[in-house]
């Protein structure tokens, strides 16, 4: 991992791109409604009976983000397809009546435009989500949402991935006509705003010197989960890995014991108490807790913009947690542009 070659108090381009966010935000919701009002009539016109998602690293816990909002929303199932079955395998799938929505911050991997391509092949209604509506996977698809965040040159992912999520979020809510997910992706602009005045410092005081640690969460803020182990990871040194607050159960517990850090993100959605019980097992275990979204006994409880959509609310604390892995990444001693062994653009076959 490289180390610091600039002051702890030199601004880096990941603390840029994520104060970024509010702005990005609030011009991609006034830029991108024609495309969205096309977008969503071309699904309700369709009347989708699968949704396929095609995607990888940040962009495709994006897509996981979306599927549980989907899901949840349009009862529609949505299955994550591998870009592989087109680029390596040159396998056809059969995709009439369905729709196919391929998330990349650069829409240039020649692995997601091969698939789209592919998937319009099949019958799909092929759905871009990228920053650049002339990158190859937008002409690739019937329609593309560009998200217009500009450049995002730090390695790390961060403004490009809460745009793409607030790209699918909008979409949903016109396509299903959603008064109250349309409100709640209004607010979104100013709800940024406020996650980034949180503070998470007890848990960068644990992490400082931490070298490994799990990252909780159940439906949308599962795949805020993933987002934050890849964080860790890529910025910081850590091996944090993700896991669904129930699965955790199912084996990965065994290895909790006197002071493993344990991050869990929880919201104010149904699966809330279950993720608190989680929190509360594993604090009992001696697990050093961190939790969101409620109190828990032998846990540390993070502050979270109160008040919000629950299908939002995941999104949100993204733009908390990005902002503090970014100071963390810093404490620790490390440059969160340039993790070693990656680039910005990653093109795979």
């Amino acid at each position: 991992m490289n180390r610091r070659t600039t002051p702890v108090t030199a601004q880096t381009l990941m603390q840029q791109e994520v104060a970024e966010i509010p702005a990005v935000a609030a011009r991609f919701l006034q830029d991108a409604q024609p495309a969205l009002h096309r977008t969503a009539a071309a699904l309700r016109a369709l009347d989708p009976g699968l949704i396929a998602t095609v995607a990888r690293g940040s962009s495709d816990h994006a897509a996981t983000y979306l599927k549980y909002a989907i899901e949840l929303t349009a009862g529609i199932p949505v299955a994550s397809v591998g870009p592989s079955i087109a680029s390596i395998y040159h396998r056809q799938l059969r995709l009439a009546g369905a729709a196919c929505i391929g998330i990349s911050q650069s829409g240039r991997s020649p692995d997601i435009v091969e698939m789209m391509h592919s998937a319009g092949a099949g019958g799909a209604l092929s759905i871009a989500i990228t920053n650049f509506a002339d990158a190859p996977m937008s002409t690739a698809s019937a329609h593309c949402l560009a998200l217009g965040a500009g450049a995002e040159n730090s390695v790390a992912a961060t403004k490009t991935f809460v745009t793409s999520v607030l790209a699918g979020l909008a979409l949903i809510a016109e396509w299903q006509q959603d008064e109250a997910l349309r409100r709640a992706v209004a607010g979104l602009p100013q709800a940024f705003a406020d996650a980034l005045t949180l503070d998470w410092s007890p848990l960068s005081a644990r992490l400082s010197r931490a070298s490994h640690l799990f990252v909780l969460g159940r439906g949308p803020g599962f795949a805020i989960a993933n987002e934050a182990a890849l964080k860790f990871k890529e910025t910081c040194g850590l091996h944090a890995e993700s896991y669904s607050a129930a699965e955790v159960l199912h084996g990965p517990a065994a290895i909790v014991a006197a002071g493993f850090p344990v991050l869990a993100l929880g919201v104010e959605d149904a699966a809330l108490p279950q993720l608190v019980t989680t929190a509360a097992r594993l604090a009992a275990q001696g697990a050093h807790v961190f939790v969101t979204g409620a109190a828990v006994d032998g846990a540390t409880q993070l502050p979270v913009v109160p008040n919000l959509h629950p299908l939002v609310a995941p999104l949100v604390m993204a733009v908390t947690f990005y902002a503090f892995v970014e100071q963390l990444a810093r404490r620790r001693g490390f440059d969160p542009d340039t993790p070693p062994h990656l680039r910005k653009v990653t093109e795979t076959v």
